[in-house]
C-alpha cells in the first residue's frame, strides 16, 4: 500500500516537469511555429503549472511559487521577455516576479478571511447560521438556495464577488459547517464540501446576472468601447441575461445536491437543535454588535465605492482596522490564519504568472492562429467559436479583471476581421458569460481563491467540478441564451 501511494506521488509530482519538458521540446523541433524560444519556454512552464494545480501532489501554494520562482530564473514573463535573446535584467525578472502581491484583488481575498475570523469569533456567524438552519435546515438543499439567495440580494450592490463571498456568505457557511462537525480534516462531504461548493456556484451565477456583479464585467464594455463597439447599459446587461440568469439561479443549487452530494440531508431535529442553540445564545453580545456595524460600514462602503470614491479593497482594510480597534480580533489571530496567508502566497504568484502569458506574447499569437481559421466560416459557428475560446482562455488566467484586460481586446480584434459578424451582438455574447465561466478553475475569479482555500474541496475535484458546471451552464446559454440575445438586442439602447 505505502508503495503504491508513493508511485502516486511521484507521478503527479514528475508528470507536469515532463509535459512541460516535451511541449518545449516539440514546439523547438517545429521552429516555434512563428513564436520565439522564450515565450515558449514560458508557455511550458506555465503549462506544467496548470497540470501541477490539477494533480496536485504538493501544496497548490507550493507550486505557485516553485513556477514563479523558475521563470524568474529563467527571465522570462516580463513585458519584452519574449523576443528572442531578450537581455531581461535580474531586477526587473524579480520585480515582475512578485507584482502580483501588489495587485489589490489579491488582497482582498486575503482581508476576506481575517473578516470570515471576525464573524465566527464574536459568535456572529454562528448566531447567523443558526438562524438560517432553523428557517430552512428541514434540507440541505434549502440551505443552499439560502446561499444563493444573500449573494444573489448583494451581486447588484457589491461589484466585487470576493468581497460580498468573503464578508458575508463565507462565514456564514463556515459556520454551519463546523457546527455540524464538518472540517476540512475530519467530515468534509458530511455537508461543509457542498456548501462550499454551493458558495462558488451560486457566486459565479450572480456575477453573471448583474453588470455590477462583478468587476470584469463594466470593465469588459468599457475596454470595448475604447475599441469603438458599442455596448449594453446596466438595464440592457439584466435583460440579455435574464432567461439563462433565472434558469441558473434556479437549478443551480439542485445541480449542486445531485451531482455533489452532501451526506446530510437535513430533518426537523436540525430544526430544533438550531433553535435550542439560539436560545442558548442568549442576547446579541457586544461583540457581535460591533461586527454588525463594521460589516454595515464595509457593506455601504462597498456598495458605494463610487460615491465615496474607495476602492474595495481600501474598504477591506477600514473593516480590517476597525476589527483591530473595537477588539473583535487581536494581532494573533491575525498572524495565525494560516489559510489566509496560504492564499496570498498562492494567488500572488499566479496574477503575476498568467500576466506573463501576455508579456511574452503568447496571448497575440494564439489569437492571430485562431482569426486564420474563423475568416472562412459561417458567421454563426465562427461565433460560438468565439465564445469557447473565449471561455475557456479562462484556465490561463488567475483573474477575471486580468482575463478581461488582456483577452477583449484580442477578441474584439477577431470579431471584426470576420465578414458578415454582428460584431456588438458578438461581442455581448462573449461577455455575458464571463462570471459563471469564473467557476472552471479554483483560480479564475475573484472569489474562487477564497472557498477554495478552505480545503473542503481538493485540487482535483475542483477541476472536475469546474468543468462538469462550466459544461452545463455554458450549454444552457448556447440554448437559451444566445436566440434570446439576437432577440432582444435590436430593442436594447446601446453606447
Amino acid at each position: 500500500m505505502d508503495k503504491k501511494l508513493d508511485y502516486t506521488f511521484y507521478f503527479k509530482l514528475l508528470t507536469p516537469i515532463v509535459l512541460g519538458f516535451l511541449l518545449y521540446g516539440i514546439s523547438q523541433l517545429n521552429g516555434g511555429w512563428g513564436l520565439s524560444s522564450n515565450a515558449w519556454l514560458y508557455a511550458s512552464i506555465f503549462f506544467a503549472l496548470i497540470v501541477g494545480l490539477i494533480l496536485e501532489p504538493i501544496p497548490s501554494a507550493l507550486i505557485g511559487v516553485i513556477a514563479i520562482t523558475v521563470a524568474a530564473l529563467f527571465k522570462v514573463g516580463p513585458v519584452g521577455s519574449g523576443a528572442e535573446n531578450a537581455a531581461i535584467k535580474p531586477a526587473v525578472a524579480v520585480n515582475w516576479a512578485i507584482s502580483g502581491f501588489s495587485n489589490s484583488v489579491v488582497w482582498l481575498i486575503f482581508i476576506a478571511f481575517t473578516i470570515g475570523i471576525g464573524v465566527n469569533k464574536t459568535g456572529l456567524g454562528k448566531r447567523l447560521a443558526l438562524a438560517i438552519v432553523a428557517k430552512l435546515g428541514n434540507s440541505t438543499l434549502g440551505l443552499g438556495y439560502a446561499i444563493a439567495i444573500v449573494d444573489g440580494i448583494l451581486a447588484p450592490f457589491i461589484p466585487s464577488n470576493a468581497a460580498r463571498s468573503g464578508g458575508t456568505v463565507y462565514p456564514i457557511v463556515s459556520a454551519i459547517s463546523t457546527m455540524f462537525d464538518s472540517t476540512p480534516d475530519k467530515n468534509p462531504h458530511k455537508i461543509g464540501s457542498y456548501l462550499i461548493w454551493i458558495g462558488v456556484a451560486t457566486c459565479c451565477v450572480s456575477s453573471s446576472i448583474f453588470l455590477t456583479g462583478q468587476a470584469p464585467n463594466p470593465l469588459a464594455l468599457s475596454l470595448l468601447q475604447k475599441q469603438g463597439v458599442q455596448v449594453v447599459d446596466w438595464t440592457g446587461w439584466l435583460i440579455a441575461f435574464a432567461p439563462v440568469g433565472v434558469i441558473l439561479f434556479l437549478i443551480t443549487p439542485l445541480l449542486c445536491y445531485i451531482i455533489y452530494p452532501p451526506e446530510i440531508k437535513g430533518s426537523s431535529e436540525v430544526v430544533a437543535w438550531a433553535n435550542q442553540e439560539r436560545a442558548k445564545l442568549g442576547k446579541i453580545s457586544r461583540g457581535e454588535i460591533f461586527m454588525v456595524l463594521i460589516c454595515l460600514i464595509g457593506l455601504i462602503l462597498w456598495v458605494g465605492g463610487s460615491i465615496f470614491a474607495i476602492n474595495a479593497t481600501t474598504t477591506a482594510f477600514v473593516v480590517i482596522v476597525l476589527m483591530f480597534a473595537t477588539k473583535v480580533i487581536d494581532w494573533q489571530d491575525f498572524l495565525s490564519n494560516k489559510p489566509a496567508w496560504n492564499t496570498l502566497m498562492w494567488f500572488g504568484t499566479l496574477v503575476a504568472m498568467a500576466a506573463g502569458l501576455k508579456n511574452v506574447g503568447y496571448l497575440d499569437w494564439a489569437g492571430n492562429i485562431l482569426k486564420q481559421y474563423l475568416v472562412n466560416l459561417d458567421t454563426f459557428w465562427a461565433m460560438i467559436i468565439l465564445l469557447l475560446s473565449f471561455s475557456i482562455f479562462r484556465y490561463c488566467f488567475a483573474s477575471g479583471t486580468a482575463f478581461v484586460t488582456a483577452m477583449i481586446a484580442i477578441f474584439a480584434t477577431i470579431a471584426h476581421a470576420v465578414p458578415n459578424l454582428n460584431v456588438v451582438e458578438t461581442m455581448l455574447i462573449l461577455c455575458l458569460p464571463m462570471g459563471f465561466m469564473g467557476i472552471i478553475t479554483p483560480y479564475g475569479t475573484g472569489c474562487s481563491p477564497l472557498w477554495y482555500g478552505s480545503h473542503y474541496i481538493k485540487g482535483p475535484t475542483f477541476f472536475k467540478l469546474g468543468a462538469i458546471f462550466a459544461i452545463i451552464f455554458m450549454a444552457i446559454y448556447i440554448v437559451v441564451g444566445i436566440p434570446w440575445i439576437k432577440y432582444i438586442l435590436p430593442s436594447l439602447t446601446l453606447h
